[in-house]
């Protein structure tokens, strides 16, 4: 890693830890390791000092894993250096933000709220998420559950997007007299396909909003849709070139993605549960 990607990625994780520090100045320092252990061990040096506010070996060692994504053990001295001093001034702002009342600001403080409540959020997920990784077992079960649900044909059509359903039907009946639906797309569309006269490539139902996958899924190859076809998005013509059948892929390809889905569906009855015995009311 160069000393400039250093700094690149030093510059982007900034503003998460200066969050953190942002909600610790003027609060009482965490105890350190001394407070809690056998009273013969002495209390951790901070690595830097701002004005006072001491900067722990602790809140370094997450500062780097955050914002070079490597342990301090794994960067050259010139780059722990270069870490060091951007935390300093990052904790030299954040003191001066404090001073400046920043953090009562009502933007400002509930950002903090929200980046705290993410926080302990997050941490709870972990915790309650340790030891329960899913078994090959369950693994399978998502597999199975996933090839039931998925489509089993991916689509190659074009549309022509418009704003009313009078274009569109004016439009229609233009192709239907002999235009080109390619060249109408290129003039009329308003989607980014018109470059290629609205050829969308291929694709599953599953990517498009509902009223316009119904729409690609009952038409034959070759057909275009009789009449306009209404999403959020404004009005469609839409024609179907191909179809062509997937092939799912092989569980091993995708076991880490299922892991992931199993573990996300474990955390979500967590929640279910913990809304049973929650005295919830919403206000709007």
């Amino acid at each position: 890693m160069t000393s400039n990607s250093l700094s690149s990625m030093i510059r982007a994780g900034a503003l998460l830890a200066g969050v953190a520090l942002l909600g610790a100045c003027n609060k009482p320092a965490a105890p350190t390791a001394s407070t809690t252990a056998a009273p013969d061990k002495p209390a951790a040096a901070p690595v830097a000092t701002v004005d006072g506010t001491p900067i722990s070996q602790e809140i370094y060692d997450f500062y780097t894993k955050s914002v070079a994504g490597k342990s301090a053990g794994e960067l050259t001295a010139e780059q722990k250096s270069q870490v060091l001093d951007e935390l300093i001034n990052t904790q030299l702002i954040a003191n001066q933000a404090v001073k400046d009342g920043i953090e009562k600001e009502p933007d400002t403080a509930s950002r903090l709220a929200v980046a705290r409540l993410r926080l302990l959020a997050d941490g709870e997920s972990q915790k309650y998420l340790k030891g329960k990784e899913p078994t090959e077992q369950e693994l399978r079960v998502e597999y199975e559950a996933a090839l039931t649900s998925m489509d089993k044909t991916e689509y190659h059509a074009r549309h022509i997007l418009v704003a009313t359903k009078e274009l569109a039907d004016q439009l229609t009946k233009q192709i239907k007299a002999g235009a080109k639906f390619e060249a109408l797309a290129k003039t009329n569309s308003m989607d980014g396909s018109k470059e290629r006269g609205g050829d969308l490539g291929w694709f599953s139902p599953a990517r498009m909003v509902k009223p316009f996958a119904d729409a690609v899924k009952a038409l034959k190859k070759g057909e275009m849709t009789a009449s306009p076809v209404q999403t959020q998005f404004g009005w469609h013509i839409i024609k179907l070139e191909e179809t062509r059948e997937v092939t799912p892929p092989p569980f091993e390809q995708v076991k880490e993605q299922l892991g992931s889905r199993v573990m996300q569906k474990k955390l979500q009855t967590y929640v279910e549960e913990l809304k049973k015995t929650a005295k919830i009311e919403k206000k709007t």
